[in-house]
């Protein structure tokens, strides 16, 4: 009976991408772009159901993210590049490769911190409220990330220490690094980033639907839960990166980074219990109502005599002033 079972060939490790470029009528489709992009679409859509959910303009969202996606690659090009700057310049360097963003190297907290900054010029120049957006993308962000990381598996880089696990990794060898030439298997660690993501956006809109995460905490809370993640897979990884104190730079961003938002999010629940109303206003795609200009508070008689009755206290023998007289009104009143 079993003879008649196909047998079926696991392998023993996940296998590199046989290429992580195509060309179609000359030009390079690349993988890593791809991926990139369909972060981008998927972080979009999640966003925009969010926002909606709460009463928001889709229109508006729009626009924000019109602001806030550029901003966002701008900055983790930016990021990479400042944190990696031995890469790209100096003795045997070529600058000019800092602008080759195709060949990997996009920096999360640059892509984030920019990325915020686009929003809230967006907003303000909108004159939506801010918070509510980050709230908004917060778990579109982690989704984003799950495509984005699979960019770095269609390039072979970013991966961990070498394992000889089933789910290990296979590199080429012109993608090993120095002093790792006789290994052919190692951690994963896009994949662990992209499992951890995906345990972040679910952990944001299922705490969502218990408790009320408004005034920025869904932020807040992706914020922590990232870096208590990245913090652990960091340490995996084996490429060359600047170190500070015996640590890697992105494992002290992490650490850094998860202080603060756990003291943000604190603070917020204290102090902002609630959430925000977008169901009208601009942020619903409703014009700023200015209000009516208040009258004067004293208005400017034109008839003095009419504006100021004059009381007859004269008693006899007093003279009254002429009827005729003129009274210059020159505006002013003691």
């Amino acid at each position: 009976m079993s003879s008649l079972i196909p047998a079926v060939i696991v392998p023993a490790f996940i296998p590199s991408p046989s290429q992580g470029v195509w060309h179609v009528l000359g030009l390079p489709i690349r993988a890593y772009a791809l991926c990139i992009l369909a972060g981008i679409f998927a972080g979009y859509w999640l966003t925009r159901r969010r926002w909606v959910a709460r009463g928001g303009s889709p229109t508006v969202l729009s626009d924000i993210m019109f602001w806030a996606i550029p901003f966002g690659l701008v900055g983790a090009r930016i990021y990479h590049v400042a944190t990696d700057a031995e890469l790209y310049f100096g003795e045997g360097r070529h600058p000019i490769d800092a602008l080759k963003i195709w060949h990997g190297g996009l920096g999360i907290w640059g892509a984030v911190g920019f990325g915020v900054l686009g929003a809230y010029l967006a907003c303000r120049r909108a004159k939506v409220p801010f918070l509510p957006v980050l709230d908004a993308v917060a778990p579109g962000v982690a989704l984003a990330q799950i495509f984005g990381r699979f960019g770095n598996y269609f390039n072979q880089e970013l991966f961990g220490k070498p394992t000889t696990r089933p789910w290990g990794l296979e590199i080429d060898p012109a993608h090993r690094p120095d002093g790792f030439a006789e290994f052919a298997t190692f951690h994963p660690t896009f994949l662990y980033e992209a499992v951890w993501n995906l345990g972040v956006m679910a952990l944001i809109i299922f705490l969502g639907r218990r408790v009320t995460l408004g005034h920025g905490r869904a932020f807040f809370l992706y914020v922590a839960a990232y870096c208590a993640g990245r913090a652990w897979i960091e340490n995996m990884r084996i490429d060359t990166v600047n170190h500070f104190l015996g640590l890697r730079l992105n494992v002290w961003t992490s650490i850094i980074l998860f202080v603060l938002a756990v003291a943000a999010l604190v603070i917020s629940f204290r102090k902002h219990p609630g959430q925000e109303d977008i169901s009208t206003g601009p942020a619903a795609g409703q014009p700023t109502i200015e209000p009516a200009d208040a009258a004067p508070a004293t208005a400017e008689p034109t008839d003095v005599a009419a504006a100021e009755p004059t009381q007859d206290t004269t008693s006899a023998g007093e003279s009254t002033p002429d009827s005729t007289a003129v009274v210059p009104d020159d505006g002013k009143r003691d």
